[in-house]
């Protein structure tokens, strides 16, 4: 077989079904789940029971799982192994070869920028409750990971969702860059852990808590290596299959464009027109699309900013000033009314019976 034919085939190979449905992502993600309730003494078909989910959930890898059902799961797997870092263990070795036909069409990529990329542009045909984030600031680049499914951001357990993405995050510059790459810093847009010798461990790296995101941060010079896999004959053809997956995806309208604003972060005013442009659709064709799900640009805005306000109050000690300015609010009046608009309570209230909530022993770190 010649060159070409085998990138072809490789191309057809990675296919590893149709892209997930709005809200659920790929269970291949979570392949060490069972492995790390089984070391800890926990049967994982009994447990996935307890927990109302199907005791073989994890066992076909095109399987998929709602993001509502994966923070409780994590945080319940945390609490039953008295191991408050389970997210960073179970994504233990999840690195490229976990994200299918996207992890193939990153690898391939001719460089470390092109590969960063083409995860952020299309890891939603296998993750479609959060989005992945690449930016630039000076001299260093970040790569971050920010929830944006319905119900999901700033529940439970998304605090090892964040965990785990991050550990994965830092498997895949290792991937592409060589064995010895280690970010610069580490944010997390949750409370520092009673014992984060484990973070340490994962990381290597300078960690920085209450953060208002998630991510890696990295020297911008990376995005210019060339890739350790590179392949741009084989990138290329994987390119034009991810693009033939995403036109076959099932559209959901609300979902992109609670994607769409979760990428922009949510800062600022939010404009329908960009909005339309960015979505490829007229500015009247999605006015009036949404107006017929009965909301509105405006509406899924204000539904996803209050999800992420609940995250950045409830898991993180920064200053309601500061989450007022992450969110797009001159100061923390705004902010405070329009909290108390979307949850009968103000944000430091919030805050006070969240730590309330939650006070109590820690549990040991194993």
């Amino acid at each position: 077989m010649t060159l070409r034919g085998r990138r072809a085939l490789d191309a057809r190979s990675a296919d590893d079904g149709p892209p997930v449905a709005e809200g659920r992502l790929r269970v291949d993600h979570l392949g060490g789940v069972p492995r790390i309730l089984r070391e800890h003494g926990v049967h994982p078909a009994a447990f996935f029971v307890e927990l109302g989910l199907e005791p073989q959930l994890l066992d076909d890898p095109r399987g998929e799982i709602r993001f509502t059902a994966l923070g409780p799961l994590l945080a319940a797997a945390a609490r039953r192994t008295r191991c408050p870092h389970f997210g960073l263990l179970a994504t233990q070795g999840i690195g490229l070869g976990a994200l299918g036909i996207v992890g193939r069409l990153a690898r391939s990529a001719p460089d470390v920028g092109t590969a960063l990329r083409s995860l952020r542009d299309h890891l939603a045909v296998r993750d479609r409750g959060a989005v992945v984030t690449l930016a630039l600031n000076g001299g260093s680049a970040s790569l971050g990971y920010a929830i944006y499914a319905e119900g999901a951001e700033g529940s439970e357990g998304s605090d090892q969702i964040y965990d785990g993405a991050m550990a994965i995050a830092s498997n895949l510059l290792r991937e592409l860059c060589g064995p010895r790459a280690r970010p610069t810093e580490v944010l997390f847009s949750h409370h520092r852990p009673a014992d984060p010798r484990p973070w340490r461990r994962v990381f290597e790296a300078p960690l920085h808590f209450d953060a208002d995101r998630t991510a890696l941060v990295f020297p911008a010079s990376w995005l210019e290596r060339r890739a350790v896999n590179a392949d741009p004959a084989l990138h290329r053809l994987l390119d034009k299959r991810v693009r033939e997956l995403e036109a076959r995806a099932a559209q959901d309208l609300v979902g992109e464009v609670r994607r769409s604003l979760r990428a922009q972060q949510l800062g600022g005013r939010v404009s329908v027109g960009e909005m339309a442009r960015t979505l490829a659709i007229h500015r009247r064709t999605l006015n009036r699309r949404l107006e017929a799900l009965n909301t509105s640009v405006h509406d899924v805005a204000e539904e996803l900013r209050f999800e992420v306000a609940r995250q950045l109050v409830g898991s993180t000690s920064i200053p309601l000033i500061e989450i007022a300015g992450a969110l797009g609010y001159a100061d923390a009046s705004g902010f405070t009314r329009a909290f108390r608009r979307w949850s009968g309570s103000t944000p430091s209230a919030w805050r006070s019976a969240r730590a309330g909530a939650h006070a109590g022993p820690a549990a040991g770190a194993r």
